[in-house]
């Protein structure tokens, strides 16, 4: 593998990475183009980390946050990238410091999964960030830990992209894999303020789960009868729009 297929880590964002991964497969043989699109939790970066995402010439940073969240935590300026925000509502606070149990800590978070497909601004919001995205590469989109918002537009992007569900489904579970050192910190912060039994209460907040992912896409089929419905009729894209990602997003065996 030589230095320009190496695929980037940042420590201090660690569920930064392309959404092609290695360059998936897409189920009509073609793969998945790297280097267009980029996937994070918030850019809060050391200096290395800041010097290498910078060298990878962003045209856009698309933020996914809130505006209390942005406050808490503003990204850091990436040279070159214009920065953007796109409010989509990911897990509200104020019921998850009312959880008591794992249970009522899943409902909440397939809550949060059928709220981007039946909430209006939701579905406004990510309708302009594919928008944006379509304009054209290299962008980086990020929510706060880059596993729900973030997650349910990359795995829209792969789908467009022509990639299978398994596949798309491993992927999203990465941030499982990827982002232990963040889990821990938040962990023993929970631990510290409210009590080391609440780790486990809280524990399906802070993970990606399949059940959220399938959550969300049966919640597409109930209102829209399948993805391609939720991204023409729910978020609005145009035909000219789908297939301006598409060409961004594909490459066949030959890299055109």
């Amino acid at each position: 593998m030589s230095s320009s297929d190496e695929i980037l880590r940042l420590s201090s964002a660690d569920n930064f990475r392309d959404v092609a991964g290695p360059g998936y497969a897409t189920v009509d043989g073609a793969q998945v183009r790297r280097g267009v699109y980029y996937r994070s939790n918030e850019l809060r970066l050391t200096e290395a980390d800041h010097g290498a995402l910078a060298g990878l010439g962003l045209r856009a940073v698309l933020d996914l946050r809130s505006k209390p969240e942005i406050e808490r935590h503003p990204d850091v300026e990436i040279p070159g990238a214009t920065w953007h925000n796109f409010d989509v509502s990911g897990i509200p606070m104020a019921a998850v410091v009312e959880l008591r149990d794992r249970q009522s800590a899943v409902e909440l978070m397939d809550a949060v999964y059928r709220g981007f497909v039946e909430d209006d601004h939701a579905r406004a919001e990510f309708g302009d960030l594919f928008r944006q995205l379509a304009t054209g590469g290299p962008q980086l989109f990020h929510c706060t830990a880059g596993k729900d918002r973030t997650g349910w537009a990359a795995a829209l992007l792969l789908h467009v992209a022509g990639v299978d569900d398994p596949t798309i489904e491993s992927d999203y579970l990465l941030t499982n894999a990827v982002t232990g050192d963040s889990r821990a910190r938040v962990e023993e912060e929970i631990a510290t303020t409210l009590g080391p039994s609440f780790v486990d209460v809280f524990e399906p907040t802070l993970v990606a789960a399949v059940e959220y992912l399938r959550t969300a896409y049966t919640a597409v089929a109930e209102r829209y009868g399948d993805r391609a419905g939720y991204l023409r009729d729910g978020l609005g894209l145009d035909d000219a729009t789908l297939a301006a990602l598409r060409e961004l997003l594909r490459e066949d065996q030959w890299g055109r």
